[in-house]
């Protein structure tokens, strides 16, 4: 499976044709691979933080996003966090974009797939390369506020394994969404609790894409990432003890992507059976 990291004036095929997404188990390290990515812009020891940015067809708003985390970041952990792009060969060149941005933010990082498609195996894929000892994701169309890292960095640094921003918690919700995800987004959580309560039933937003989680906690574990979440593998498989959750207030916009809102939520209770069923095996 072809996978590349890229450097400024990297010549790379130019190939956008959809590829089907390729199912396969992924093992955090334990330690940075130093070797995994090129060599970074800071000491390896000194990074607290990776958060990654899985991307597709997001050249408008890559830059909004990574200005915020940055300023953000600098203010905080200057010095201490990279953020790593990882993008699945965008049509609309997102990679080339994130290439012109690491001469203007050297925490900035980027990983091309050429083959593998999938939110969640982006995710995964850019922990294994990451180098922090706290990982994290936010997605990078917007909807979720970039202000809302800071309180769940000082969540773990105040001790948590995994900390959550959740559109459930206090101070939480949900803008410009239809009656009908809103309903399609109820049904899928009081489902998952009832497929798979010792997991579902532990935070309040399952299907959150924005969190940060301690690599200790699932450094060694075999995950299957599937389909758009990732959250559920980690809950599921991880050494998860205290958990932490920081409301936030989504603002929904219409889904570019080929895949419906309704077509997540199937694959999200697919996903719950999946795990159900391989931790009954356990």
């Amino acid at each position: 499976m072809t996978q590349q990291l890229l450097k400024p004036n990297t010549r790379r095929r130019d190939s956008s044709e959809p590829l089907p997404p390729v199912q396969r188990s992924y093992r955090i390290p334990s330690a940075p691979e130093s070797d995994a990515l090129s060599p970074p812009t800071v000491p390896t020891q000194s990074i607290y933080l990776s958060v990654i940015l899985p991307t597709y067809k997001e050249r408008t708003n890559l830059l909004g996003m990574v200005t915020a985390l940055s300023y953000l970041l600098d203010e905080v952990l200057p010095n201490a966090y990279e953020l790593i792009v990882v993008d699945d060969n965008s049509p609309d060149q997102t990679w080339n974009v994130a290439l012109q941005l690491i001469h203007h933010y050297p925490a900035l990082r980027v990983i091309r797939r050429m083959e593998e498609r999938g939110l969640a195996t982006a995710v995964v894929r850019g922990w294994e390369a990451a180098q922090g000892e706290i990982l994290g994701v936010i997605d990078t169309d917007l909807q979720q506020p970039p202000e809302v890292l800071l309180e769940l960095v000082k969540r773990m640094q105040q001790g948590a394994d995994l900390a959550i921003a959740s559109r459930n918690a206090q101070g939480g919700g949900s803008r410009n969404l239809s009656p009908a995800r809103r309903l399609l987004r109820f049904g899928a959580r009081l489902l998952g609790r009832l497929i798979l309560p010792n997991v579902v039933g532990r935070v309040s937003d399952p299907m959150s894409g924005y969190f940060l989680v301690r690599r200790e906690a699932i450094a060694g574990r075999v995950l299957f990432p599937s389909g758009y979440k990732i959250l559920l593998e980690v809950l599921s498989r991880g050494d998860i003890q205290n958990i932490a959750e920081v409301g936030y207030v989504f603002h929904g916009r219409p889904d570019k992507r080929k895949h419906s809102f309704g077509s997540k939520v199937i694959g999200y209770l697919r996903h719950l059976m999946q795990l159900r069923q391989s931790l009954e095996t356990l």
